[in-house]
């Protein structure tokens, strides 16, 4: 039978009632236990939550790990820590749909195999360049990669807009445009992808740091951009000036293979490829400098010109 009080320490003294009182010297408060069926106990709290039965008391004021400070830590964009998951590298996804669709649409502004019309790149662009590429462009969001994310979600929603204006009968936006002549619709078709030349142009900027072959995917792809843009702003009786087209169905076709072998760089490894793709870092990139710190032949330079 249990008595009135189950546990003594040396920190006790007699209640009015003949309890035990366990008595907390630091901060002045009772650990008595009066709702255990009738007896009175000491109550026992985690060492790091004693708080001597009162709710009130300081207990862990003066302790960092248990204060969180207003906009600080995770909760800042800036120092936000990426969670350890266990995704796969999404890059390789949307860089291949980006590629197959881009591959398409230039060959049909080259004029290949005299085909006039780019309506088989409706479907290309709804549901690979589309869909697959903004989809791979939220993966990247979940992993933690900024620049992946708002490259492919952006691209993946290029595709899906070219292909609302191109869907014949869909908005209508062609034919409402040309309800009074093809300018309008040439005019604003070059605006929108000179709009899409200064976005491409900022991700261009933010390669700078990377790999070459990386670098140059994003700046074939301005270049097609910009070529594009000019055809269709300065098109003449005919429609969009051919010139211009075919020329940025050309950077279309390098940024294309260039996309496919970013993809490749990124999906061989050596679980499933003999060999490693080589991308090229720029002698100022992270790598870059890693590489001449590895391989400093400063010293047998020095050396070599003090013999001669």
């Amino acid at each position: 039978m249990a008595t009135a009080t189950e546990h003594v320490t040396p920190n006790t003294a007699t209640s009015t009632t003949g309890e035990q009182a366990y008595y907390n010297k630091e901060n002045g408060t009772s650990a008595i236990d009066h709702g255990h069926h009738g007896h009175t106990r000491e109550r026992k709290a985690h060492p790091e939550n004693d708080y001597g039965g009162n709710p009130l008391a300081h207990f862990m004021t003066n302790n960092p790990d248990a204060r969180l400070a207003a906009f600080g830590g995770d909760f800042q964009p800036g120092l936000y820590r990426t969670p350890k998951t266990q995704f796969a590298n999404p890059a390789p996804l949307g860089l291949s749909a980006f590629a197959l669709t881009t591959f398409v649409l230039s060959l049909i502004n080259m004029g290949t195999l005299n085909i006039g019309e780019p309506n088989i790149v409706v479907a290309l662009a709804f549901g690979y360049g589309g869909l697959v590429q903004l989809l791979a462009g939220m993966w990247e969001m979940a992993v933690g990669n900024t620049f992946g994310a708002t490259a492919l979600s952006s691209y993946g929603g290029f595709w899906l807009s070219f292909a609302i204006i191109l869907t014949p009968g869909g908005f209508n936006i062609v034919s409402a445009l040309e309800a009074h002549g093809p300018a309008p619709f040439l005019n604003s078709f070059g605006l929108y992808l000179m709009g899409w030349f200064i976005f491409t142009f900022i991700l261009l900027i933010c390669t700078l740091r990377s790999t070459v072959a990386f670098f140059l995917l994003f700046f074939t792809l301005d270049l097609a951009f910009l070529l594009l843009g000019i055809g269709y702003l300065q098109f003449d009786a005919s429609g969009p000036q051919s010139g211009c087209i075919k020329a940025g169905g050309v950077f279309g076709i390098l940024a294309a293979f260039l996309a496919w072998y970013n993809a490749l760089a990124g999906i061989a490894d050596n679980s499933n490829s003999f060999f490693v793709i080589p991308v090229a870092h720029f002698p100022w990139s992270v790598k870059g400098r890693e590489r001449r710190a590895k391989i400093d032949n400063s010293a047998a330079r020095e050396d070599a010109g003090h013999v001669a």
